[in-house]
């Protein structure tokens, strides 16, 4: 509301001064100013607030029509009234979808409020507004960092980000500073100066390092020598915008110029503080420097920042140059990854290395507790296989000693006939051959195991790796499904063993009395060994098959690991397939990515090449005037020659008359002078309606900041002497064909009046 009632009596003032510059010229009045100095000022400083107040009214026009004549206005420095608004116009931070979700965001909690909170109190701590702890100004500065902690995640909360809200906060309300600041992170690099990894601000430091070794070559190899980074002084200026080491009002004079064209003026300043300081920064060390950037070179500015912005803007700055280092910059950076990620890359593998050094040590310590849990599984199946063994051979054995002892109770039976203990005698060496013969199978298999415990012993010092795991799982399963068939078949045998030995005894008794029996017991007494025998032949052959059965369980087991292998084998390849078609796909996006890149620098390139053919044509614009002016001060000289010759003025007013025209015409060689000293730059604006009045004062003139409304030129001290000098200009803010129509119309588009003996003498130029 109090910008809109500023701009409603700015355009009051307007109509009236209009109407005031109509009558003066209707009345036929000269165009030279007989006013004080303090009108003079104060006509200016209302020339400015009309002048600002039309441009913030009709802002999209100004910006797309008259952009250098704004940027000139800029740099001259923005009203302190104004400068809330046309910060907000020149970052186009008005009317933003995030503005309705402030208050929102302050609801919400931030992960950064603690290192907010840490950093409020050194954020302007000499200033009126943040000075007090828990004050106004350092609450919304505090609400303004947490909202955009809250929509900006991966930047977060950066150190110095707080110094540029809190200039925006002096400015304008919390809702508006936030939105600025928004913009200013998205469009003007300082998210990319912000970010964790501040890429952005290692480019920034090389291409500063880099217009400081080609241009002030002796202070670069001097900062060399003595290890003098540029990162040790110019963090700080492309951090804050030189709001933490210029006073207050010249930082913000600088802030102006980048709320309009960026951070070039960052590198301009840089390096114009560095020329005007490179004496005395030669003859420092490495802790005078530090000492002269911190001290002495913000107290040089505390006269104001006209010179030092003069200086910046003689500067050589040049875009493409910059581009062509931010490409070796980031060639630079990409062979450091390149070369971070083969050492990350080697460093994993050395770790990998190491975990598995360390898993083999506690392994054979520690780790082995699998493995030898089921050795010691497997050595509890052979013992008990083995004690199975003993224990059939003590039976055996047993067996033996009852078959000796029956022989020996044969033997002493001399009554039975030779025949019968012959038969008895045979009978009793084929069960002893037989005994020996498990004992003996009993003694193979008692070996054999005690070679499995040695091969287990051995297999004890080589461990699986992690991938067999699952297929000593298997082998254990299948282990314990032989063991379990095994210990069937075991049971099978004993059982036989039993039966056998019951009809063993039955066979010893009838043979014990078969000498006595008649001939057809004897009959049925050979026919039962018959059957015996038969029994005996039948448990051999189980025994065969069982061990037949037991091999094709083990071929069993070993088909079903051998197809695990395989399956798992069939999964690692579809899997790389996998990996394979992706790595594919993400090449493919890559190249679309780098055929829009190439794009965009072609289109970057040829607008690079527009501006340059663009400022070439002002240049010529800029000589062409020149020749005009001097051709006007040679047509001076003619006419006072003239004058002169013909006699036609008296004494005293021909001495006037040549006192006039020789100030005209210093004053258009001082204009032809500044417009070689600004021929880069482009014409002052024209505005319709707006009278503006400009006041050579000399050689020294410079940069003029509208904050510094109490600074009075002492030029302005001596009307009599300026009159002569005041040139009125009449543009109007339209396009240049319109203009050069009304200067055709009015009839002259500058006008000299010098006093005549009896009447006003004009002089067209």
């Amino acid at each position: 509301a109090i910008c809109l009632t500023k701009m409603q009596l700015l355009e009051t003032d307007s109509k009236s001064l209009r109407s005031m510059n109509g009558s003066r010229r209707n009345s036929g009045s000269s165009l030279v100013s007989s006013s004080s100095a303090s009108s003079n000022l104060s006509h200016l400083e209302e020339d400015s607030w009309i002048l600002w107040g039309r441009i913030v009214n009709e802002w999209e026009e100004v910006r797309k029509k008259k952009e250098k004549q704004l940027k000139d206005l800029v740099r001259k420095g923005i009203p302190h009234h104004f400068r809330a608004i046309v910060w907000q116009l020149l970052c186009s931070a008005q009317n933003m979808p995030i503005k309705d979700q402030y208050s929102e965001l302050l609801k919400m909690t931030s992960p950064c409020e603690k290192l907010i909170r840490r950093d409020i109190a050194r954020t302007y701590p000499e200033h009126e507004f943040f000075k007090e702890k828990d004050s106004l100004g350092q609450e919304v500065l505090f609400n303004v960092m947490k909202a955009y902690s809250l929509v900006d995640r991966e930047v977060g909360y950066c150190q110095g980000s707080a110094f540029i809200v809190g200039l925006l906060l002096m400015q304008m309300p919390e809702e508006e500073a936030f939105c600025v600041f928004v913009k200013l992170m998205q469009d003007y690099r300082l998210r990319e100066l912000f970010k964790p990894s501040m890429a952005e601000l290692g480019l920034c430091m090389y291409q500063f390092e880099c217009m400081i070794q080609e241009q002030l070559p002796e202070l670069h190899m001097h900062f060399q020598a003595q290890s003098f980074h540029t990162s040790m002084y110019a963090s700080s200026w492309f951090l804050t915008i030189f709001l933490t080491s210029f006073p207050l009002p010249v930082a913000t004079r600088i802030f102006d110029i980048f709320m309009c064209e960026g951070l070039e003026i960052v590198f301009r300043v840089g390096l114009a503080i560095l020329q005007m300081n490179q004496t005395e920064l030669i003859q420092l060390d490495m802790e005078g420097m530090l000492q002269h950037f911190q001290k002495i070179i913000p107290h040089q500015l505390d006269s104001g920042p006209d010179k030092v912005i003069q200086t910046a803007y003689q500067v050589k700055y040049n875009a493409k140059k910059m581009k062509k280092l931010e490409k070796e910059y980031t060639t630079i950076k990409t062979k450091e990854m390149e070369e971070q990620v083969e050492i990350k890359r080697l460093r994993t593998e050395n770790r990998l290395l190491k975990q598995r050094i360390d898993t083999l040590e506690k392994v054979s310590v520690t780790g082995g507790q699998v493995t030898r849990a089921q050795e010691a599984e497997e050595n509890y199946l052979v013992k008990r296989e083995l004690a199975t063994v003993k224990q059939q051979s003590e039976e055996a054995s047993a067996q033996l000693e009852q078959a000796k002892s029956t022989i020996r109770q044969l033997q002493q039976q001399q009554q039975q006939p030779q025949a019968v203990r012959r038969e008895s005698v045979l009978q009793l060496e084929r069960e002893l051959v037989q005994a020996r013969l498990k004992e003996a199978e009993s003694q193979c298999a008692l070996k054999e195991m005690q070679d499995k415990i040695l091969d287990m012993e051995k297999r004890n010092t080589s461990l699986p790796d992690d991938t067999n795991v699952a297929r000593l799982q298997e082998e254990l399963i299948g282990v314990k499904l032989r063991e379990a068939e095994a210990l069937t078949g075991l049971k099978e045998l004993r059982q036989q063993v039993r039966d056998l030995e019951e009809h063993w005894q039955r066979h010893l008794a009838r043979t014990a009395g078969r000498w006595k029996d008649s001939p057809k017991k004897n009959t049925l007494s050979e026919l039962q060994d018959e059957l015996m025998s038969v029994r005996l032949r039948e448990a051999e052959a189980q025994a065969e098959l069982r061990e037949t059965r037991q091999r094709m369980l083990e071929m069993d087991t070993q088909n079903q690991i051998q197809s695990n292998q395989l399956r798992r084998a069939e999964q690692e390849s579809r899997c790389l397939q996998d990996r394979v078609q992706t790595l594919t796909t993400q090449n493919k996006d890559l190249n679309v990515q780098l055929q829009e890149i190439k794009r965009r620098q072609a289109e970057i390139e040829c607008k690079s090449k527009e501006e340059v053919m663009a400022v070439r044509l002002r240049e010529a614009d800029n000589i062409a005037a020149m020749a005009e002016l001097q051709q006007q001060i040679s047509e001076l000289e003619i006419q006072k020659e003239e004058g002169k010759v013909q006699g036609q003025l008296n004494h005293t007013d021909s001495s006037q008359y040549i006192r006039d025209l020789k100030d005209q015409i210093a004053e258009l060689k001082h204009e032809i002078r500044c417009l070689k000293g600004q021929r880069g730059l482009a014409s002052q604006p024209t505005f319709d309606g707006i009278h503006i009045v400009n006041h050579y004062v000399g050689d020294n003139e410079s940069y003029q900041s509208s904050d510094e409304d109490g600074v009075k030129d002492s030029t302005l001290q001596n009307p009599q002497q300026r009159s002569g000098g005041r040139i009125r200009l009449r543009p109007n803010l339209v396009d240049t064909d319109s203009d050069e129509e009304e200067e055709e119309e009015d009839g002259e588009a500058l006008r000299l009046s010098v006093p005549q003996s009896s009447s006003h003498k004009s002089t067209t130029v």
